[in-house]
């Protein structure tokens, strides 16, 4: 039996000059969501720890001296916060700009409306400017790895690791520019400890890690996710009930993901509630 907790105590937070009252150790993001606020995310994970890696969140938090990563800064009872500014705006397009100069982000969900709101400008660098550009690992038949697409939000490694999947399959190669994603070790895939439940292709934000469905498809493209529809369903492979959202385009499942409020999942799954869906 699970002993019932006190609720939590309820503070007020501007946001933008709004009156929100939100539970005592909310983020600033949860209060922006809370007041209606859209706040641009890359790094964040509804399901992980915030790493406050990717930086396009920032706002601006009267009396502080520098920029507050939302996703990870608590509120506080009183706190003002510009989500808006002049400074908030100005960093979030040069975060865009650094991004979208060295990395492909043509499959990072609205990455393309975000640097058209910003006014972001990622060829003012030149062409010189470093990127990541490198061919895809395509060395299995269950998902792709394209790190010409990672941002070094590290989501991948966490799912792998402490946070959900304790694998530890995944790290972190490298100093400087020349830091990538890796399995241990630099192993071959298949050498390495990977489990291939895809956890990690269900938390990455810009398509880094994909379905090689998904993947192949782009490379034909076939893939229309105008097109697509989604179906949750229980997975019918064991007893634990996990629950199964399935993508399918022209009557064929593309993808599957898990509802990531699901109490059972919570977003991950296994190889077979994940990629097992040949059978259909």
């Amino acid at each position: 039996m699970i002993p019932l907790q006190p609720p939590r105590r309820l503070i007020d937070v501007e946001i933008d000059g709004e009156a929100v009252r939100v539970p005592e150790g909310s983020t600033i993001l949860d209060a922006c969501s809370a007041a209606g606020k859209d706040i641009p995310t890359l790094c964040y994970g509804d399901t992980l720890t915030p790493k406050n890696a990717c930086r396009v969140c920032v706002v601006e938090v009267e009396g502080a001296r520098t920029l507050a990563p939302a996703c990870s800064r608590k509120a506080e009872a009183g706190m003002k916060v510009g989500t808006d500014t002049e400074r908030a705006r100005q960093s979030r397009k040069v975060v865009l700009e650094l991004l979208g100069s060295s990395v492909d982000m043509s499959t990072t969900p609205r990455a393309a409306e975000w640097v058209e709101e910003y006014g972001a400008d990622p060829t003012r660098f030149g062409d010189d400017a470093a990127t990541v550009e490198q061919p895809a690992k395509v060395d299995n038949d269950l998902y792709v790895r394209d790190y010409s697409k990672c941002i070094m939000c590290y989501k991948c490694v966490d799912a792998c690791g402490d946070q959900w999947q304790n694998t530890f399959a995944i790290g972190v190669a490298g100093r400087g520019f020349d830091t990538t994603i890796s399995t241990e070790f630099d192993a071959p895939l298949t050498d390495s400890a990977c489990v291939y439940c895809g956890n990690c292709v269900e938390v990455c934000p810009t398509g880094a890690l994909s379905f090689k469905t998904e993947f192949d498809m782009r490379a034909e493209g076939t893939w229309d996710e105008s097109k697509q529809s989604e179906t949750t369903t229980i997975c019918s492979y064991c007893g634990v009930g996990c629950n199964l959202t399935l993508h399918v385009q022209d009557n064929k499942i593309v993808k599957v993901t898990s509802p990531h409020d699901n109490p059972v999942t919570k977003g991950n799954l296994c190889v077979k509630g994940r990629f097992g869906y040949g059978y259909v």
